[in-house]
């Protein structure tokens, strides 16, 4: 069986600095064909459905549907600020490339 993804605790407090649970929405993450490597996340607050893994923390969701699932076994969901600015990222052992701006992938 795969892994779930893992989300860190500076996931979670992202999601509850901009009030995700308050508004009855989750952070969702999918995975979709297209990008310039074939595969691309598709990461945006959204209301959870009844068929989506959810994976709770600190009193928010994260929610996959089953479809992206096995494209994100063992990933792990982040939240990091740089320069060029805050942004939830993935980080995916099953991608074998990815494109310079991290939302692209290919396995």
């Amino acid at each position: 069986m795969n892994l779930p993804p893992k989300v860190t605790e500076r996931a979670f407090t992202r999601l509850s600095e901009i009030g995700a649970a308050q508004q009855g929405q989750a952070l969702r993450v999918a995975v979709e064909g297209g990008g310039c490597s074939g595969f691309q996340y598709e990461i945006k607050l959204d209301t959870p459905s009844e068929d989506d893994v959810q994976l709770t923390g600190s009193g928010e969701t994260v929610v996959v549907d089953q479809i992206s699932m096995p494209f994100l076994a063992g990933a792990t969901i982040d939240f990091t600020e740089e320069l060029i600015g805050a942004r939830f990222v993935i980080e995916n052992p099953n991608a074998t490339s990815s494109c310079g701006c991290g939302t692209s992938f290919s396995i």
